[in-house]
This record gives C-alpha cells, sequence and structure tokens, in this order.
C-alpha cells in the first residue's frame, strides 16, 4: 500500500450562474489528495492521511477519494471545518484566498499521528501541508518516524506565496530532505531551494544530503533523474494542453507505481536503485502526466488508459 499524506481542500472556482450571477463551485484538491488518486486509478492499493472534517465538504473530499479507489481511514475526522480557497481569475491569471484557520487540516498535531500498517511500503509528503503550523509539524513527525521502515518520497511543490517563515520552512525542507528516499521537485523548486546553478550539480548536492533519487520535473520539456552515479532523462508526451492542474501530482504516483511493480519500494532495494529502473519510472510517470494535462482538472488516468 502507498500512503499520500498531506493536504485536501475544496477550490471554490468562479461561474456564471443560469441568472447571470457570479457565483463559485466547490472542487476537491490538493496537491497530495490528487496524488493518492492517482496513485490507485494506476492499480495501486492506496491510502490518504490528512485532517478532514465531517461537515459537508468533508464528505465530498471523502466521497472523491473513495470513487477511485482511495482508502481515508487513516485521516483524523474532526467537526472543525474544511479548507476553502477561493480562487479570482484577473486576465487568465489566478489568485487565492484561503480560509484555513482553526481548520481540521490545519489544527492537525503530532498527537494525532495515526498507526501505520506494515504493509504500506511507502509514503508521500510534500506542498502547502508543510508550510502552516501545527499541520506542519504534525507531517514532519509522520514522516520522521517512518522514515526508516517505508520509502519515502518528498515533493515540496513549493507554493513560496504562502510562505510566512521562510526560514523555519527551509530547516524544515532541510530535515525532510534528508530523511527521504526520493525528492521530485520542478525546476524552479530546484532553483528556489538551492539557488541559481546547473541542475545536475543541484541535484548531486541534494543527494548528497541522503536521497537515493532526485528528479526533476520540466514541463513540456520532459523529467530528469539523478542518482549518486547515474543521470536518465523522460521526454514528456506530445499532447494538447488543456490544463496542468495536478501534473506533478501524477508524476509522484507513476514515479511509484513503477517503482512497485518494478519489486524496488523497499529501503534496501531503493537504495541500489540504478539507471534502468528509474528511467523506466520516470517513462511511466512522463505518459500518466500527459494523459493529465490533456484534459481540465485535476484528472489523473486510470491504468487501463496508459
Amino acid at each position: 500500500m502507498i500512503l499520500s499524506c498531506g493536504e485536501c481542500l475544496i477550490d471554490m472556482l468562479p461561474r456564471r450562474s443560469a441568472a447571470g450571477e457570479d457565483c463559485f463551485a466547490p472542487y476537491p484538491g490538493g496537491a497530495l489528495f490528487n496524488t493518492a488518486i492517482a496513485t490507485a486509478r494506476l492499480g495501486l492499493e492506496t491510502g490518504f492521511v490528512s485532517g478532514i472534517s465531517t461537515d459537508f465538504f468533508g464528505r465530498m473530499l471523502v466521497d472523491r477519494l473513495a470513487a477511485s479507489g482511495v482508502d481515508s481511514g487513516r485521516s483524523i475526522r474532526s467537526g472543525r471545518p474544511t479548507t476553502l480557497a477561493f480562487v479570482r481569475l484577473v486576465d487568465g491569471q489566478a489568485s487565492y484566498t484561503f480560509y484555513d484557520q482553526m481548520s481540521a487540516l490545519r489544527m492537525l498535531t503530532p498527537a494525532d499521528l495515526p498507526d501505520i500498517p506494515g504493509e504500506v511500503t511507502a509514503m508521500v509528503f510534500g506542498c502547502i501541508s508543510l508550510v502552516a503550523e501545527p499541520c506542519a509539524d504534525f507531517f514532519e513527525a509522520l514522516m520522521m518516524r517512518e522514515a526508516e521502515h517505508r520509502v519515502i518520497l518528498l515533493d515540496p511543490n513549493i507554493r513560496a506565496g504562502f510562505v510566512t517563515d521562510e526560514a523555519g520552512y527551509r530547516a524544515r525542507l532541510d530535515r525532510m530532505i534528508a530523511a527521504a528516499d526520493i525528492v521530485k521537485l520542478s525546476d524552479e523548486d530546484l532553483h528556489w531551494l538551492m539557488g541559481p546553478g546547473d541542475e545536475k550539480a543541484l541535484a548531486l548536492h541534494i543527494l548528497d544530503n541522503g536521497p537515493r533519487a532526485v528528479c526533476v520535473t520540466r514541463g513540456a520539456d520532459g523529467i530528469a533523474g539523478y542518482t549518486a552515479d547515474a543521470e536518465v532523462f523522460a521526454p514528456a508526451g506530445k499532447v494538447t494542453v488543456v490544463d496542468t492542474v495536478g501534473a506533478g501530482d501524477t508524476v509522484n504516483a507513476g514515479i511509484l507505481v513503477a517503482l512497485e511493480r518494478a519489486g524496488l519500494l523497499s529501503k534496501d532495494r531503493i537504495a541500489g536503485i540504478g539507471a534502468e529502473a528509474l528511467g523506466a519510472a520516470l517513462a511511466f510517470a512522463a505518459r500518466a502526466a500527459a494523459i493529465t494535462v490533456s484534459r481540465a482538472g485535476a484528472n489523473p488516468p486510470w491504468a487501463s488508459e496508459l
């Protein structure tokens, strides 16, 4: 089983009513939420760990997970409200207003850590769930507790505009990167974290801190993968891009699904991952992400579509 651990929320997207009024429509979302759905659709047993409200919006989130075969039973349910993100579009550019104070996600603490069963082989962490406290402490504590026994994929998926304590956030990412087996990040994330410089040199510097593989997504220019002694590349599929939402989350899922099918999702085997296995994983992930970006919304492919 793969556990996706992080945020879930409701995106309130601008729409126009039948009467011509401006309004908002609710859509379940969140980077780790999307990763869980993508992993399950690609054929692996999948669970999701987050803080989920018992309110109306929380039921929408649970139902959306269940529709793709994701088990949300290890999430922490509470009567606190669901995080809402209202989206405003101006000339095609999105801005966000978040309602997150005292939410079911935001108020998670290390005292809420769930038990993780032995059949879990890998866990995924990242994005805005690592920015706000106390929930960031929850997810870091969960990762650190489980990293000795499970393969960890960390996707920082940095949203710099949400970061209010940059020094504290960078320190948290440094600790989590050191405990991760695979770090997957965009080329923009790489330079935000590491500064200017050659991509390979920056990736090797990350590898020096503990991970076994670093994967760098370059949008339409494909995905690069680095280990201590190998470099691989998977081109992006040529498709008509409709919406890039969920593309990176699908890449996370594709990497883990491919590695699981290759029998590499264990601590000892991931330590010796080679160019052939990493290249195959990135190629599979790129194929899956190409389908995601070819349709509207975070709508990852099912295994049969590949």
